[in-house]
């Protein structure tokens, strides 16, 4: 596991702000000629830092940095196995996939009415790699240049398939140079000391650093932050709102507000509250797999375990547990992970192609290991639940399937700092763990081959299985769509045969929106996509 949820603080809205907001909203209709005046409304509870597309990097700040800033890429609807072209016009890469030239549209222009130009996708991607900050890392070893005023050539250490999708993230969102220069922004070295931008970036005076449909009309990173429409914006689907009102409410005022509301969308409702309105007529409640993975890892090192890293014991592993039974701790909504790439992402696997239980082979893998009744530890997080799944609920069940196919388990819980860490030293023999996406493509999911960072950690070193090895050099220079599917499910197909991993389930993630919307989904990458929404 790479990256945990922070935790949020339970939060109410202040009791004013339905008046304060009622009286902006009529204010800012009566100034607007021709703008739709509808409010649009989304209940998240916070977790945001900021609104600096290039600090950002919070699931809050995606829903307001998607509305305000375009990127190179996007997506259509909720389909993020697909980057489509947002600001470019064409691309093409190098065989190699390390050099990629955009051409960009030149009709583009931002909310004050300056051109986007190279020069612009330029400073706003050094910006990104520069201010070191917690989305740095996406273009980690990435250099970018302009050339010409319509064109940009990146080019990366490494191949880098993955950059259309990474192209996509709000945090690579193009922002007006010159006027973000003006308010304190830089995007040479040093601009993690230099830069003074943030606070004009979070206010709204910021109008005009976006090209976005809509702009920044209020900002607190504890009771909501509120959009307008950008009214020189250039793209054909013009804001659908006269306000969008992103607001921090726990998920049980979310689930007050979505029964009483219009043009609303509650993100942050468990599956058990989502159940308790399935038959509301006026909302439409979505249960479907979160892009988390749970998994079990046997560490294949012998020095940390001879018995987790014994083929034979762990595929006495792999056949003993009890699937659907597991996907019963996560409830509705949940299903099993056929491999460990998510079920929405380009290269997953089908359900069909998923591990079936099957304890007579089980046995028999275990006598084959010599394991017996020897005692094996499971450590788990014993603090920690993600999706409405406790760590703990997982462990009980997977215990529970193991030893009635003869395993010897104990459960060791532990809290998440002391896990997490025993985790990355990769001196866990026998584990839970999850993967939660950096970016929605498969090349993240590299990390679980050998050699690689997740690989490493499960005691699986480069050499240890030279196909599955050759298998992932090949789909790091792969760049044609449906090529890059066929090598990925290779890859998890052969990882669900002889890998130290076994994916268990994806859990429930829960959206909420009024039937008074269109285009309302969940989406990975953007919580939700307030620029594909309209009143119906």
């Amino acid at each position: 596991m790479k990256r945990l949820p922070t935790a949020r603080a339970a939060r109410l809205l202040l009791l004013g702000g339905a008046a304060v907001l009622a009286s902006a909203v009529a204010a800012y209709g009566a100034t607007m000629r021709g703008a739709a005046t509808t409010t649009l409304v989304v209940d998240r509870s916070f977790e945001i830092k900021t609104s600096d597309p290039q600090r950002a990097f919070e699931p809050t700040a995606a829903i307001v940095d998607r509305a305000v800033y375009d990127t190179l890429f996007t997506y259509k609807g909720g389909d993020i196995a697909h980057p489509i072209p947002s600001l470019v016009q064409s691309w093409k890469a190098s065989t190699d996939a390390k050099t990629f030239t955009f051409q960009l549209k030149r009709n583009v222009r931002f909310a004050d009415g300056t051109s986007l130009t190279s020069k612009d996708v330029v400073f706003s991607l050094n910006r990104l790699v520069n201010l070191k900050g917690n989305p740095a890392f996406l273009l980690d070893g990435v250099t970018a240049k302009a050339k010409g005023r319509f064109t940009v050539v990146l080019r990366s250490k490494t191949p880098g398939t993955q950059l259309p999708a990474i192209l996509a993230n709000t945090s690579t969102g193009i922002v007006n140079s010159k006027l973000a220069k003006a308010h304190g922004a830089t995007a040479s070295v040093g601009a993690d000391k230099a830069d003074k931008a943030e606070q004009w970036f979070n206010s709204a005076d910021s109008t005009g650093a976006g090209s976005g449909p809509y702009l920044l009309k209020q900002y607190s990173t504890t009771s909501q932050i509120t959009l307008v429409p950008n009214t020189h914006y250039w793209g054909a689907k013009k804001a659908a709102f006269g306000t969008v009102v992103i607001r921090n409410m726990i998920a049980p005022t979310q689930l007050i507000n979505i029964q009483r509301g219009k043009h609303e969308v509650a993100i942050d409702l468990s599956s058990d509250q989502a159940q308790s309105i399935s038959g509301n007529k006026a909302l439409k409640v979505s249960l479907q797999p979160s892009t988390w993975v749970f998994w079990l890892l046997a560490n294949n090192n012998p020095q940390i375990s001879t018995v987790t890293s014994n083929k034979q014991f762990q595929q006495a592993v792999r056949y003993a547990l009890d699937y659907k039974s597991i996907v019963q701790v996560a409830g509705p909504g949940a299903i099993q992970a056929p491999g460990i790439i998510p079920s929405m992402f380009l290269g997953s696997l089908k359900q069909s192609d998923a591990i079936k239980q099957d304890v007579t082979k089980a046995k028999a893998a275990l006598a084959a290991s010599g394991a017996g009744n020897q005692k094996i530890t499971l450590e788990y997080p014993s603090d920690l639940t993600i999706n409405g799944v406790p760590f703990a609920s997982l462990a009980q069940r997977v215990q529970a399937n193991l030893q009635s196919a003869g395993f010897n388990i104990e459960l060791a819980g532990s809290p998440v700092g002391t896990w997490l860490q025993k985790y990355r030293d990769g001196k866990m023999a026998f584990g839970l763990s999850l993967w939660g996406p950096d970016y929605p493509d498969p090349a993240d999911y590299l990390a679980f081959t050998p050699g690689q960072l997740v690989g490493v950690r499960a005691g699986w070193p480069a050499g240890a299985d030279p196909a599955i090895e050759q298998l992932a050099n090949k789909a790091l220079v792969t760049t044609d769509a449906a090529a890059r599917e066929k090598v990925y499910q290779q890859i998890q197909q052969q990882l669900n045969q002889r890998g130290p991993f076994f994916p268990l389930l994806q859990p429930t993630q829960v959206f909420v929106s009024t039937t008074d919307l269109k285009g309302a989904v969940f989406h990975a990458s953007y919580q939700v996509d307030v620029t594909q929404v309209s009143p119906k």
